[in-house]
């Protein structure tokens, strides 16, 4: 929150300032110099103080600062521990392969889909919605998941969806890298599948330690982490190559299907959990498969991301394991790119891509469901065809049952100001290490600054070697 802020507001106040300084240099010296400077120093004061107000609205400052000097008991009195949970797995155990698709809302559909935009950039995830379940019941626009606060970043979404709980951290949103255990105690989707004997992959086109990523689904299942890393060390690609945030999607759903012809073929049941990354903002990644449908760039980007999850989806379908898996495809939190959306209504209700396809389940109710991130958690394993006494796991519901989400059992907004609160559970459950993230980020700066030295002095010394060069050609 403080570093979005700062972006927002004091970057910008910042340069108005120096625009200011400029002015005074500039024209110290001329007749009319005291109303240029009053003019200036009228604009700057009316600029920095809108530009204040529109980030405090913007980023609801008044709210995070309330929030933080309250506490709640509402994750306490409705946090349910698996731990206390009969789960009943079915004889034949089904596969799970989870989608994490980077920034994909519902929002990006037509406005007669369910979307805000006059256009469908995501037409084959729309379809894909429509033909699977994504809990709308009779209703024919889509849904999706609400990302309520501690889910609303990378890390923070891929802890929600698998543990039921939000990532309220006293430390940095991406700073868990920096712990020797991420939330030690709580049972997750991980856990709970290997007990069960399932075989686990995460695999991502990013490095996969960032925001904590590699420590939470190593600790919480002993998934093997299939990053960046892992698939250069595997020759896929030459060892300078670098896009984006590592490798593009269009590579990791090659991998992705060289691991699924793999896991297919053993025993044991898997889970191969996937994060895109193409469509990460500011504007995403262009890929030599994206279109150029549209004037925008992200819209392609997206455009291009659902016809790859499409095309990925049509070959799971062809292969004999998919009659007994389960996929999800879920986007991870909505996008952070405030231009994209910016002509999306204040009054629109912004929700990640939701859809379960292939369970072997349906829902109990016709109702078009309210729900949040948290419900992912006990539905995948609903969707797995497991039975959960109570159909509540952390802070989410089996969407697949008619029992009410905490969202409509308390409205979303009412969810949304108790969960921005302090929660003694989340500090107790967490474990946090607030000195060590201190220390790692305090070695990263230095990491970095020694990086830029050394370019800086590589780059001195490149200047000195042309201009001797260029002396002894004149010479």
């Amino acid at each position: 929150m403080v570093r979005e802020y700062i972006l927002q507001c004091a970057v910008p106040a910042g340069i108005v300032t120096l625009l200011v300084i400029v002015i005074f240099l500039l024209c110290r010296h001329r007749r009319n110099y005291r109303r240029l400077v009053l003019l200036a120093l009228a604009a700057a004061f009316f600029t920095t103080g809108y530009t204040v107000h529109d980030a405090w609205d913007d980023l609801d400052i008044g709210n995070y600062i309330k929030s933080q000097l309250e506490t709640s008991r509402f994750i306490d009195d409705h946090y349910v521990d698996p731990k206390t949970v009969e789960l009943r797995f079915p004889e034949k155990k089904r596969n799970l392969i989870y989608i994490f698709m980077e920034s994909t809302e519902v929002t990006f559909a037509d406005q007669e889909s369910g979307g805000a935009f006059p256009e469908n950039t995501i037409p084959e995830l729309t379809q894909i919605a429509e033909d699977n379940e994504d809990f709308s019941g009779t209703d024919t626009t889509l849904n999706g998941g609400y990302a309520m606060p501690g889910a609303t970043w990378t890390m923070g979404a891929m802890f929600a969806q698998t543990s039921g709980l939000p990532l309220k951290i006293s430390i940095d949103q991406n700073a868990m890298d920096s712990q020797k255990s991420f939330f030690p105690d709580i049972l997750t989707i991980g856990d709970l599948l290997e007990k069960q004997g399932y075989t686990q992959e995460l695999m991502l086109g990013s490095v996969g330690y960032f925001g904590g990523r590699k420590l939470y689904f190593q600790t919480h299942g002993n998934y093997a982490i299939k990053d960046f890393s892992y698939w250069k060390n595997q020759h896929k690609f030459p060892a300078n190559y670098w896009v984006n945030w590592g490798f593009e999607d269009r590579k990791l759903y090659q991998y992705a299907k060289e691991e699924l012809d793999r896991l297919g073929n053993q025993e044991q049941p898997f889970n191969l959990t996937m994060l895109t990354v193409d469509t990460h903002f500011p504007d995403g990644y262009v890929c030599p498969l994206c279109p150029n449908r549209f004037e925008d760039q992200y819209a392609n980007v997206y455009n291009c991301a659902s016809q790859q999850l499409k095309s990925f989806l049509d070959w799971c379908k062809t292969q004999d394991w998919y009659e007994n898996t389960t996929i999800v495809i879920s986007g991870d939190h909505p996008t952070m790119d405030h231009d994209f959306c910016k002509d999306v209504p204040d009054d629109y209700e912004r929700t990640v891509f939701t859809a379960y396809v292939n369970a072997p389940v349906q829902p109990v109710s016709t109702e078009r469901r309210d729900f949040t991130t948290f419900d992912d958690f006990p539905t995948t394993l609903a969707a797995l065809g497991v039975e959960i006494e109570g159909n509540r796991l952390g802070l989410g519901t089996n969407l697949y049952s008619d029992l009410p989400t905490l969202s409509e059992q308390y409205g979303r907004a009412k969810e949304k100001e108790e969960l921005e609160k302090k929660s003694a559970l989340m500090v107790k459950l967490g474990q946090i290490d607030e000195q060590a993230a201190i220390e790692s980020k305090e070695a990263k700066e230095q990491k970095e600054k020694e990086k830029k030295e050394k370019e800086a002095q590589k780059a001195a010394e490149s200047r000195a070697a042309e201009s001797r060069a260029a002396e002894s050609a004149k010479s």
